[in-house]
């Protein structure tokens, strides 16, 4: 999954991108109001966290302007503010959650997972295609009754296709989705990476999920869906 965060002290900033980088979601950062709403409105992100206290243009704006250009990516507001008018202006501008700081990391990782929960049918949390089950809060996989082991990146990719299931997913939407500006991609390497997964995934089960749509991209099919 990507990240926006749009937060101004850099130290927290890079704080939280290390952090969730770490639980393998891609993160951009952006360092002013103005410079984060260029980006939000650039690119298709997940969840969007934003900082109240932003130079050139707050987060209430910002907030209100994304909403306004029809951005729908949840937003998680950040405000050292704890009064209740503060939180009330926020959820009003549009904003989704609002995390007052200071704050646990593991909290504001709790947080996200609820906001990517609301777009999933299966509100244990769990994601559920066929006999494959992810669980977000514990990054466990299992094909079955049987655990997988994946790496941070192969376990991004499969809940990115498992959010999307029988849905045509491109290489260029998989490198958008699971790396961020800064680096450089090789060609292949998404390939690399639906191999790795598919003999993790597949290789030992009759029925296959993961399917390669030739000169388009992939798909994880979903036999229960249509």
């Amino acid at each position: 999954m990507r990240i926006l965060i749009i937060e101004d002290n850099r130290r927290l900033s890079d704080s939280l991108r290390a952090t969730l980088v770490e639980n393998g979601y891609a993160v951009d950062t952006a360092y002013d109001g103005v410079e984060g709403e260029d980006m939000a409105l650039l690119a298709q992100y997940d969840v969007i966290i934003l900082d109240v206290m932003l130079p050139k243009r707050d987060g209430i704006e910002v907030c209100r302007s994304l909403r306004d250009q029809k951005v729908a990516a949840p937003i998680l507001m950040l405000t050292a503010r704890d009064g209740l008018d503060d939180r009330v202006l926020g959820l009003d501008s549009g904003a989704d959650d609002y995390l007052i700081k200071p704050f646990e990391v593991r909290e504001l990782r709790a947080r996200l997972r609820a906001l990517l929960r609301r777009e999933t049918p299966n509100k244990s949390g769990n994601i559920v295609v066929d006999d494959l089950r992810l669980d977000p809060s514990s990054h466990y996989v299992w094909r079955g009754k049987t655990p997988l082991d994946l790496t941070a990146k192969e376990y991004a990719l499969l809940e990115y296709l498992m959010r999307n299931p029988n849905r045509l997913i491109t290489r260029e939407m998989v490198v958008a989705h699971l790396w961020d500006y800064d680096q450089t991609i090789v060609s292949n390497v998404v390939d690399v990476y639906i191999r790795r997964l598919r003999r993790k995934v597949d290789d030992a089960h009759p029925v296959k999920l993961i399917e390669t749509i030739r000169g388009a991209g992939y798909r994880l099919r979903d036999p229960e869906r249509k």
